[in-house]
């Protein structure tokens, strides 16, 4: 089966982007885990599936499946590559689309600036909804915000716990630069408090509009970027008393500004396409790649996949207008 796709970027935040509105696409987990592999597949924090509307209230299904092959509920950064990907794609001419995710509706607008605003919808702040299991803990407060402490390995971490329609748990930080996102992050990932696992958010108050931001997100690891992860850690800070209702969040990949006056959260940030292409989908998912873990299909009792076995990836087009195509045989 050769498939096509779209390689895009949201602050660096990178996607796979398959239409399944022109064709029907069932993939599966594996399948999802080979295209998101850096080493043998395209590469990809997430694999985002545009489907057609579902009900008449929206224009489209949005699908987003982590690099370990995991539907997920939520992805802002990749919300904005959506509603740039199904314009640039003749799919819709307009600059608000309604989209449908797992478990509630978003609309993504086109700025006349190139960037793209997101309505997250409202952030949910009941421990039990997010889910958070608070059993046993003795919860402090700052502001409006409702602190949890978090045990780990050496240490106790006092958290803001956010829905986006993804789990998020944020704690601030003095400096996102030292901060132990690699050694923490997959700690708070998997924590136990968390029945179906968070995405962990290090954020550095700069001042009350500006702040910096690193995210270890669930089933991907650390991303440049983590939009509805920007969401909630400007959430909490605002409980928390630190920022006004507007702020700049910088991550490694870009600026991320999140608006929030107790209602919906709205984000803004770049969208782009990276170049477009098609592949073997087919060759691709070997034996290996489909019982090895994400990222470590290559290291399966050191089977590196015999030259026919390799996917081969072909018309391959840049998104800059200047550059020609590239075709690899």
């Amino acid at each position: 089966m050769r498939l096509k796709f779209t390689k895009m970027q949201g602050a660096g935040n990178d996607f796979v982007v398959l239409d399944g509105v022109r064709q029907k696409l069932a993939l599966s987990a594996a399948q999802y885990r080979a295209l998101a592999d850096r080493q043998f597949g395209i590469g990809a924090d997430q694999i985002l599936l545009v489907e057609p509307p579902d009900a008449p209230d929206v224009d489209f299904v949005y699908r987003i499946f982590n690099a370990d092959g995991d539907e997920v509920e939520q992805c802002g950064n990749g919300a904005r590559c959506f509603v740039r990907f199904v314009r640039e794609q003749g799919l819709t001419d307009q600059h608000a689309v309604r989209a449908r995710t797992v478990n509630r509706v978003i609309v993504p607008r086109m700025e006349d600036d190139g960037r793209v605003t997101v309505d997250m919808g409202v952030p949910v702040l009941d421990p039990d909804q997010v889910p958070f299991d608070t059993r046993g803990l003795v919860s402090r407060t700052q502001g409006r915000d409702t602190l949890w402490p978090l045990v780990l390995p050496g240490a106790e971490r006092w958290i803001s716990v956010v829905s986006m329609g993804n789990p998020h748990a944020v704690q601030i930080v003095d400096d996102v630069e030292t901060a132990p996102v690699a050694a923490e992050g997959p700690l708070i990932e998997s924590h136990t408090r968390f029945p179906r696992r968070v995405n962990a958010g290090f954020l550095q108050v700069l001042s009350r509009s500006q702040a910096r931001l690193r995210v270890y997100e669930r089933g991907s690891g650390e991303t440049l970027a983590c939009g509805s992860g920007a969401c909630a850690a400007a959430v909490a800070g605002m409980l928390r008393g630190v920022f006004d209702d507007r702020v700049d969040l910088q991550t490694r990949g870009g600026l991320l500004t999140i608006a929030w006056q107790g209602q919906a959260v709205f984000m803004t940030g770049p969208a782009q396409t990276v170049f477009n292409g098609e592949i073997d989908l087919q060759a691709l998912v070997t034996r290996s790649a489909s019982t090895a873990p994400v990222g470590a299909q290559h290291a399966l009792q050191g089977h590196i996949p015999a030259p026919s076995a390799c996917p081969t990836l072909t018309a391959f087009t840049a998104s800059t207008p200047s550059t020609s195509s590239i075709h690899r045989p």
